[in-house]
């Protein structure tokens, strides 16, 4: 698949990033060679695999990769965070948009 420069510039438009003439080369060959690369994984036969839903197989973690469980934790640099929000709590912050 061809990038071309226009595709490039509306991408950045529609992230809000202003690029310079070299960053919108750059970055034309980058999209570039990943969606070659796309190609080329999409050209591979995949009939015989089955779909997933997660990254780690089931019984993955009897298997030896082991995830924690999902707990909040009390953040280090909370004051850190929050010294640059106009308004703020350790639960809630409000910033401008």
């Amino acid at each position: 698949m061809k990038i071309t420069r226009e595709d490039v510039l509306r991408v950045a438009e529609l992230a809000h990033l202003e690029l310079s003439e070299s960053e919108v080369d750059a970055y034309q060959r980058h999209l570039d060679s990943i969606l070659t690369y796309v190609e080329k994984l999409n050209a591979l036969d995949t009939s015989g695999v089955e779909p997933m839903a997660q990254v780690t197989p089931p019984g993955a973690e009897a298997a030896g990769t082991p995830l924690r469980d999902d707990v909040e934790q009390p953040c280090a640099i909370i004051g850190e965070v929050l010294a640059g929000a106009p308004e703020g709590t350790p639960r809630i912050s409000a910033c401008r948009r």
